[in-house]
């Protein structure tokens, strides 16, 4: 099986006891998991969605995070974030109204 192009971690707020907590949690990033998982399906990405526990940027969440581009998203809390973080990462471009970064 071979790897995928890219890798998106979405924060799920999850500590070390396996709750969910936090920021991201509590504004619906785990409900968004189905629907970057479809848009990965209908856009023909090679890509595959991963939830993650806290990626400690809770001021600023939901936060999402690409790899290999290493770019780091927040305020993603609907559908129309992911498409425009999607149609960026397609784009081979950074998404500027979400990006909080893009760490070397």
């Amino acid at each position: 099986m071979a790897l995928p192009q890219h890798t998106i971690l979405v924060c799920a707020s999850f500590r070390v006891s396996g709750d969910p907590q936090g920021v991201c949690h509590k504004r619906g990033a785990a409900s968004l998991l189905p629907y970057i998982e479809e848009e990965i399906l209908d856009r023909g990405l090679d890509a595959q969605v991963v939830s993650t526990g806290c990626l400690k940027q809770c001021e600023k969440g939901p936060v999402m995070v690409i790899y290999p581009q290493n770019a780091w998203y927040g305020s993603v809390d609907s559908e129309a974030s992911v498409d425009a973080i999607l149609d960026a990462m397609e784009e081979g471009a950074v998404c500027q109204e979400l990006a909080l970064g893009q760490a070397p």
